[in-house]
């Protein structure tokens, strides 16, 4: 966990304010969930390996002296995503929600991991939703949303949208023997095909214990990522010896959002898993060339909202990386006129907030800041760190001279 300066919050606060602004013009509605849930639903099985990474709360009520297992002493946690919330709140507010739900929200979730570059034990996720809408016009509709939203971010040259399907993914599989409890383990190695390379994937999967088709699953992924037009055009993935699978509506999302789009770059990727365990159909990353990862992920979890509420719901969510994307947009425009006006021992008080005041009346933000006797060159440097553009000397009284920052 960490904190945040004034310079990285502003930028933090820019951004999310874009998000937001852009979500809202496709039609999502803002939304809260406590930062607390029912151990039971975190722990559901469907969101992979951040079913371990909870932060746990002990019951109420517990005696300081009373025994009690690890297991019987805790009840809650702080939420992994937003997504199991999400089915959560809409289960209990159906009836108050439009039948077909776009929800879009910003909060901070928690995962009890190893910290690194990049990662942390408390960040920010920025998720949108669509409830209720079984096409795949919610694919379409999240998808050229969520690269409209990097366009505003000023990056839509730097990122790539990636899509596969879940189904296509087991029909892979299936066809190379794996079924039933390896599917899940034969994903997993799928998924590190990027980091150990093909050989070693080859490998892992043999290991599971069906090795006759695995190198033509491996042979046929390898191909598909040289060549995916090939693959949308024809709707299929050929397997040697082993048959066909379908990419099922992968080529109309694709066709429709380039249609939307034609600028954005999108591409099939056969080798695409996504971690979380509730996926069951379309699948989608966001990934950036400067950073080469992940900023952006997504796809649709049929199965989450009916375990809750009783019956099928269709379901389907991209949420944005928001810890990513800070140090990767760019830079913000000179704001308006930021004035630090300096003041020291002896001001007259109440001419200090009137002088404020007129420079406020002009459009100005001010920042009334304490100067040392004799201001260096550092102390300047200072505040134009601070986002300051200019300065100015509560002496100056009612006609204070305000003087840039930039020479």
């Amino acid at each position: 966990m960490r904190d945040v300066l004034p310079a990285e919050k502003q930028t933090r606060e820019r951004v999310l304010s874009t998000l937001r602004a852009t979500y809202r013009r496709f039609g999502f509605s803002e939304i809260e969930t406590p930062a607390i849930e029912p151990l039971s639903r975190l722990r559901s099985n469907q969101g992979g390996e951040n079913e371990s990474m909870l932060f746990e709360i002990l019951r109420r009520g517990l005696e300081p002296d009373e025994a009690v297992t690890p297991a019987d002493a805790t009840d809650l946690a702080l939420r992994y995503d937003l997504t199991v919330p999400l089915t959560r709140y809409y289960a209990s507010h159906q009836a108050e929600l439009p039948e077909v739900f776009r929800a879009l929200q910003a909060g901070s979730v928690w995962r009890a991991e190893r910290p690194q570059k990049g990662r942390f034990r408390q960040f920010t996720q920025v998720d949108i939703d669509i409830l209720g809408e079984p096409s795949y016009l919610a694919e379409v509709d999240l998808l050229v949303a969520t690269l409209t939203a990097f366009a505003d971010l000023g990056m839509a040259d730097d990122v790539t949208l990636l899509v596969n399907d879940r189904r296509t993914l087991t029909d892979l599989l299936a066809a190379a023997g794996f079924e039933g409890a390896t599917v899940p383990d034969a994903l997993i190695a799928l998924d590190k095909l990027d980091k150990i390379g093909p050989d070693a994937v080859a490998d892992e999967l043999v290991a599971l214990g069906a090795p006759a088709g695995v190198r033509g699953v491996l042979d046929t992924v390898l191909a598909v990522r040289d060549d995916a037009e090939a693959a949308l055009a024809s709707g299929t993935l050929s397997l040697p010896g082993l048959g066909e699978v379908s990419l099922y509506d992968l080529p109309a999302i694709v066709a429709a959002v380039r249609t939307v789009l034609p600028e954005a770059r999108v591409t099939l990727d056969p080798s695409l898993v996504r971690g979380m365990g509730y996926y069951t159909g379309p699948i989608f990353e966001v990934k950036h060339a400067r950073v080469g990862s992940s900023v952006a992920g997504g796809g649709r979890y049929d199965g989450v909202v009916g375990k809750w509420l009783g019956r099928d719901v269709p379901a389907a969510g991209f949420s944005i990386g928001f810890e990513r994307i800070i140090d990767l947009v760019a830079p913000e425009p000179e704001a308006g006129l930021r004035v630090a006006l300096l003041y020291g021992d002896g001001v007259d008080v109440a001419e200090l907030m009137l002088t404020r005041g007129r420079l406020q009346a002009d459009g100005a933000d001010v920042v009334l800041v304490r100067a040392p006797r004799k201001p260096s060159a550092r102390f300047f440097e200072g505040l134009v760190e601070q986002g300051l553009t200019h300065v100015a000397d509560a002496e100056d009284g009612g006609t204070a001279h305000v003087r840039s920052l930039g020479g």
